[in-house]
């Protein structure tokens, strides 16, 4: 069990419905990660932003860039995070892979498929929550819209790190950044938010907003809006294990059962 958890958020542009082109963009910056890392952590729909048009853009799990990822995780001794456009018996899913050095494959596939845009008109839901052990931290994986249901969020496995990836546009970045900070409050884990940032092809415009949060909701993380950059956060179990011990709030959470 590590007492740190050193995560890389990459904030990137994405080149529209080009994996081959996004592939090559995020190996530059993943390369430019100059210390050893533990998780690095790619937006959601990585190599094609996100699009609707999935018949020329969906992979299967032994596609491209689900190779590519293997590939990366094992050349960096880093886990590799992002969602991505999968094809899978006939069936389309927003699915978010963690891909750890070893070349094994964790995958969540997006819950709550956003209506506004017609995803789930495209795309089938996701219908299990994931939590993945990872060099004794205890880490859950959301995609996106799944921001805005604290519920299916909620820490009832005891874990240590929520970890969003978005394509959240910049009209309603408040919202990412409200919410991001509740769930790290509510939930007393570290919270882990990577967005992108540019235009897409839809011309729907993105600020990135990309961050970290603490248990208390407090920011670690200075990661510029509105640019490409790469930022290292560094998590603590002692922060964890130091406020849930004395805070004592999770105890007296509510008992639910989702349907």
């Amino acid at each position: 069990m590590q007492d740190q958890l050193k995560v890389a958020l990459i904030q990137s542009d994405l080149v529209w419905e080009n994996p081959k082109q996004n592939r090559k963009n995020f190996s530059e910056k993943i390369e430019s990660i100059l210390k050893a890392v533990d998780v690095i952590v790619l937006p959601e729909m990585f190599s094609t932003g996100f699009t609707m048009k999935v018949e020329t853009v969906a992979e299967t799990m032994d596609g491209k860039t689900v190779a590519w990822m293997q590939e990366q995780a094992q050349k960096t001794g880093a886990a590799i995070v992002g969602s991505l456009i999968i094809s899978e018996n006939k069936t389309y899913y927003n699915r978010l892979l963690f891909v750890d050095p070893s070349g094994s494959i964790t995958i969540y596939d997006k819950r709550h498929t956003f209506t506004l845009a017609g995803e789930d008109k495209i795309y089938s839901a996701g219908k299990e929550k994931v939590i993945i052990n990872y060099k004794g931290w205890k880490i859950c994986p959301l995609v996106c819209y799944d921001l805005r249901f604290p519920v299916w969020a909620r820490n009832i496995e005891n874990y240590d790190v929520l970890l969003y990836v978005a394509n959240w546009p910049k009209p309603r970045i408040f919202a990412w950044d409200t919410l991001l900070k509740a769930r790290a409050i509510e939930n007393m884990s570290y919270v882990v938010g990577v967005n992108r940032v540019g235009l897409d092809g839809a011309q729907n415009e993105y600020s990135g907003n990309s961050a970290v949060y603490d248990v208390l909701g407090n920011a670690i993380t200075a990661i510029k809006p509105n640019r490409e950059q790469v930022e290292v956060a560094i998590l603590e179990r002692s922060h964890i294990n130091f406020y849930r011990n004395k805070l004592k709030f999770l105890a007296d959470k509510d008992e639910f059962i989702l349907k």
